[in-house]
């Protein structure tokens, strides 16, 4: 009696493994955030808060070099205000006109570019350098207040690297917090100079009357000797107010 076939058994069908979600990338991404808005809420010097953003830029999107860029309104140029970047060929580069280059473009165009292969891209006009210091990949994100430019950061990998929305999204925030940061600080340096110009009319005023009254004169022909007075020693007429008032004072105790 023949041996009946053996149906081959298929194998127990595995399910397909999801691949990992790098986390530890999204945890450091979202402590640089964290880190950034509480360098906003400290208050420090814009310069510094600069620097401390490119740096940790650089930490969380695993960058080699990291640059942010602020517009000049005068010269209508981009100008690198803050890098973590050793490089002097990269630091020394030119100021780039508006339009011109992919940082040039995200400025006129308020979106972000990204580029997987700078030798191969026509627009980016520093490609020696990026040959040089072993620039690959980079993304581009506008800085922007109120829907105006006011500035880009920039994120340059060693290796080609596809930036990912979620790395996007982080650029993108990160580039928002320092428009907020910057923001902050022209709006309480337009405060600080305006209280200081309100205190030296106060002084100014306030010597005018004193001359007036000491030397017998006019609070015009007043005014005037004291501006004589700060043009010929090149003092501010704030500080040849203070003299006066001083002086008086001084008298004054006596």
């Amino acid at each position: 009696m023949p041996k009946a076939k053996r149906t081959a058994r298929k194998p127990a069908h595995k399910p397909a493994i999801a691949k990992q979600v790098p986390y530890d990338a999204y945890l450091n991404q979202i402590a640089a955030l964290s880190k950034v808005a509480s360098l906003i809420a400290s208050g420090m010097y814009l310069d510094e808060l600069l620097r401390l953003i490119v740096n940790v830029t650089a930490e969380a999107m695993h960058s080699k070099i990291s640059s942010l860029m602020l517009v000049d309104e005068g010269r209508k140029e981009l100008v690198i205000k803050a890098t973590q970047s050793v490089s002097e060929a990269y630091n020394k580069k030119a100021n780039l006109q508006m339009g011109v280059g992919i940082a040039g473009l995200v400025a006129v165009e308020n979106k972000p570019i990204t580029v997987l292969d700078l030798s191969k891209e026509p627009r980016y006009i520093n490609r020696d350098i990026a040959r040089k210091e072993g620039l690959v990949s980079l993304a581009s994100v506008p800085l922007a207040v109120k829907g105006k430019v006011i500035g880009v950061l920039n994120c340059y990998t060693s290796a080609k690297h596809e930036f990912t929305k979620a790395e996007m999204d982080v650029l993108t925030s990160l580039a928002t917090q320092a428009a907020i940061a910057i923001e902050n600080a022209e709006l309480a340096l337009r405060a600080r100079s305006a209280e200081e110009a309100l205190m030296t009319r106060k002084l100014v005023e306030r010597a005018k009357e004193i001359l007036a009254l000491e030397a017998n004169l006019p609070p015009q022909e007043a005014y005037r000797l004291i501006q004589k007075q700060s043009m010929d020693t090149r003092k501010s007429m704030r500080d040849i107010a203070e003299a006066i008032i001083l002086t008086h004072d001084l008298k004054v105790k006596k």
